[in-house]
């Protein structure tokens, strides 16, 4: 299957499946659904691939997906839940960091095959580590405070307008961020510039494409209120 065919089934799946865990666990799969994707998607951003003429990272969708999953936050629980579902995400990323600097500091018995696997994974530069976390803070809280101010002008109308006026900003912040602090002096200004657009292109395709299943998430809104006013 061609990678581009690919990325879009996986950017369909990954939002669906957000749904799924709102659907069955309420406010606390979105908690969940932030920090499995924190985590998931620094591990998935270390893979280059060729998409739509670009060599780009993955992890932009999962990533994305956390977005998606703090506006939901958002709209159906308020701004302390969502920036609680932040916080949650970058303690739980910082400290994934910090146990598997561990792991992977232990000497290996002669009998392992995975140590080599595992530092290529997990092995860490500072500079790449500071960008990350600092960039997701800021974007994130930035998406909270957004959505918000969003939905307080246009009275609580215009979801679609809320919804992508908020991630659309926060990407932009946080590819702008992490690339700034992670490779500006580090690589020629060309790549720089070629690394921040296509990695916020690809997120961009993201955000837009979520907003039919944020109106999606209405439905399931009011089954789970349906469900707990008759237990």
């Amino acid at each position: 299957m061609p990678n581009e065919l690919l990325w879009l089934l996986f950017m369909l799946v990954d939002l669906f499946m957000v749904l799924v865990m709102f659907r069955f666990f309420g406010k606390e799969g979105l908690f969940a659904v932030v920090v499995m994707s924190s985590i998931i998607c620094n591990i998935q951003v270390i893979k280059l691939v060729n998409m739509f003429g670009f060599v780009a990272t993955l992890g932009n969708i999962v990533y994305a997906s956390n977005f998606f999953a703090t506006d939901l936050l958002s709209e159906y629980y308020g701004k302390k839940a969502a920036r609680k579902g932040v916080l949650l995400g970058f303690s739980m990323l910082l400290v994934t960091t910090i146990w598997m600097q561990f792991a992977i500091a232990f000497k290996p018995s002669p009998e392992d095959f995975s140590q080599e696997h595992l530092k290529a994974i997990f092995s860490i530069l500072p500079r790449i580590t500071f960008a990350s976390l600092t960039a997701y803070l800021l974007s994130q809280l930035h998406d909270v405070w957004a959505f918000h101010f969003w939905k307080d002008k246009t009275k609580g109308k215009h979801l679609w307008l809320r919804n992508n006026a908020s991630t659309m900003v926060s990407q932009l912040i946080d590819t702008f961020v992490f690339t700034f602090l992670a490779f500006f002096g580090v690589v020629d200004k060309t790549t720089f510039w070629s690394i921040l657009w296509t990695t916020y292109f690809f997120k961009w395709i993201v955000a837009a494409v979520d907003t039919p299943f944020m109106y999606l998430s209405k439905l399931i809104y009011k089954k789970i209120t349906h469900q707990d006013t008759l237990s």
